[in-house]
């Protein structure tokens, strides 16, 4: 009798696990980490705040005329943008190749329909979705810094609609979806150089050239209005770049914190850069220096930030400023108007830590030799620049003839938050300042 009741509950017993493990095993569904959960809420709220940062960093640099419209640029990517990647940018980015692997699709991903209960990596994949989508909305508004104080609001909303559709998201896709053609070479992108700064540098670039430059320029003095919200914005981006950089590890272990270190010494080395430059060449420091050397060391880490450890975070971001600052330098010699180094900064931090990273890869990061993998991360820079400055050409004339995109003489003179927004930025009298 003894014997048969051990049986029984040795039976139950066994019963109970198996029904566990079929529970736990559930068609292959995941569980929730809720650390990594955490991070990620956390990061995405992190990039999202960059957002306003950007709209304060360029809204400083601008005249007084100028300001809100300037800021509004920014905004207007948070609001379109987020539609149209829930609509159809995440399926795009992320769904599986299609028409030759030029995008992707997933009809699952449409309207985010299909992914009510979906867990993806220990975390719910609404989620990873919305930390993605601050990408995509943050990438167009970069742009705008290039033609700031010139175009109006109207052909910029269309704009960056069409190029969020046609440049980033196929990008996204050749990049950072598993199927994705550049992915598949071992291209190594941790957070966004070539998806987000180099595409965003190449089109400010285009459309600098294309639109030309701003009434009076470059005789007439273009002084900040306030550089105080300028050093404000940059604060803001430092703070939310943790997440851009370290949220990108999409979890929350040790690789985390690797990027997280590497993104802070190369932020402070590109500031550092810069500061040693200018007391070099100038015998002053300026707070727009200082900000911009932030910038370059923030962009330069953000594809290796995964990648690399700290000397190499060090030595990417001393360069990054001399690189930047020579790339300023070159454009104020050539006349063209890039009017906040959006290609300056963006472009030629970004297209230096793609390439530099590769001299201070972490040991086991790739299984290419290392020109092997400098000759993949320079083809993810060549793609990137030539797939977005040409497709970005087509949209600028598409946008120009269809719907008017540079404003008129008067209404530039009068400044675009008077003439495309019927608003001023402060109560003062003197616009033209």
């Amino acid at each position: 009798m003894k014997d048969l009741i051990q049986g029984a509950i040795k039976a139950s017993l066994l019963v109970l696990l198996c029904t566990a493990g079929n529970a736990l095993a559930g068609d292959g569904a995941e569980t929730i980490d809720t650390g990594t959960t955490a991070w990620m809420l956390t990061s995405t709220a992190l990039v999202l705040l960059m957002i306003p940062g950007l709209a304060m960093f360029y809204g400083g640099l601008v005249r007084t005329k100028n300001v809100l419209g300037t800021m509004m640029h920014s905004f207007a990517s948070m609001a379109i943008i987020g539609v149209i990647w829930m609509v159809c940018g995440y399926s795009m980015c992320f769904g599986e190749n299609v028409l030759g692997g030029w995008f992707g699709w997933n009809p699952d991903y449409f309207l985010l329909g299909g992914i009510d209960e979906s867990i993806t990596g220990g975390i719910p994949e609404y989620v990873f979705a919305m930390f993605q989508c601050m990408f995509a909305m943050i990438t167009p508004a970069l742009i705008a810094g290039a033609f700031a104080e010139r175009v109006k609001f109207r052909g910029y909303c269309i704009f960056i609609a069409l190029w969020s559709i046609f440049v980033y998201n196929p990008l996204c896709h050749w990049v950072w979806a598993g199927d994705g053609f550049l992915y598949q070479k071992g291209a190594i992108d941790f957070a966004g150089g070539t998806v987000i700064h180099i595409s965003a540098g190449a089109a400010a670039l285009v459309a600098a050239l294309y639109l030309g430059a701003r009434r009076g320029y470059p005789k007439t003095a273009m002084r900040p209005n306030n550089l105080v919200m300028t050093l404000i914005g940059a604060g803001l981006l430092w703070f939310g770049w943790f997440g851009f950089n370290a949220g990108s590890s999409a979890a929350s272990d040790l690789s985390t914190g690797q990027a997280f270190a590497v993104t802070q010494i190369a932020a402070a080395a590109g500031a550092l850069s810069w500061m040693i430059l200018e007391g070099i060449l100038h015998k002053k420091v300026t707070a727009l220096g200082f900000v911009s050397g932030v910038l370059a060391g923030l962009v330069a880490i953000t594809p290796a930030a995964g990648a690399v450890q700290p000397l190499g975070a060090l030595i990417l971001g001393l360069i990054s400023s001399v690189l930047c600052y020579l790339a300023i330098e070159m454009k104020n010699k050539l006349g063209y108007d890039d009017s906040l180094d959006v290609f300056g900064i963006h472009g030629m931090a970004g297209i230096w830590g793609a390439i530099g990273l590769v001299f201070f890869l972490r040991p086991g990061t790739t299984d290419n030799t290392l020109l092997g993998q400098l000759w993949v991360q320079v083809e993810g820079c060549l793609v990137s620049l030539i797939y977005s400055g040409v497709v970005t050409f087509i949209l600028l004339i598409i946008v120009e003839k269809l719907f008017g995109f540079r404003m008129k003489s008067e209404d530039e003179m009068a400044g675009i938050d008077h003439s495309e927004h019927s608003e001023r930025g402060y109560g003062m009298l003197n616009l033209n300042s």
